[in-house]
């Protein structure tokens, strides 16, 4: 299960881990002008991390999932004005 909140300066999306024991903290996707966030409580620290991706990360992130083993440069297409 997930929901996305749009707020004054983001998008938060956050994905709720409701499969098979043992369950993960649930995982808070900061989305914002020029950068993403990804956070997750851990228990055994008690402590929030965090780590904070440029859009260019999320963009091969994402084309990542869909490829097989190896190593890729995505190619950016000309926008047309």
């Amino acid at each position: 299960m997930f929901s996305i909140e749009h707020e004054f300066d983001a998008t938060v999306v956050t994905i709720v881990d409701e499969d098979n024991t043992p369950l993960q903290e649930d995982v808070i996707i900061n989305l914002f002008e020029d950068c993403v966030t990804v956070e997750q409580f851990d228990p055994r620290t008690d402590d929030v991390k965090k780590i904070t991706l440029s859009l260019n990360q999320v963009e091969e992130l994402a084309a990542a999932l869909d490829l097989p083993e190896g190593v890729y440069t995505l190619t950016r297409e000309a926008k047309l004005p």
